[in-house]
């Protein structure tokens, strides 16, 4: 199975949390087929948004969430 990342981002109340403003203007960066080039976008997207504190992009495991048995006695 492949391990895709899922990048995405947007506007949070808190930029030490998760909890987005508007679940409607969520910007998809896209979904990478490795951890590196999900990174390299993410940065990219982090980057544009720098000045911006309440801007925050991450990088989802895609793959956790859909075989989530995959976790047990491995690091996935």
């Amino acid at each position: 199975m492949s391990k895709l990342h899922l990048v995405f981002g947007g506007r949070v109340r808190d930029p030490r949390g998760l909890d987005f403003d508007d679940l409607k203007s969520i910007e998809i960066v896209g979904v990478f087929p490795d951890y590196a080039s999900a990174e390299k976008a993410w940065r990219a997207a982090a980057q544009r948004t720098v000045d911006d504190a309440e801007m925050k992009f991450v990088v989802v495991h895609m793959h956790r969430l859909l075989e989530p048995d995959m976790l047990k006695g491995a690091n996935a």
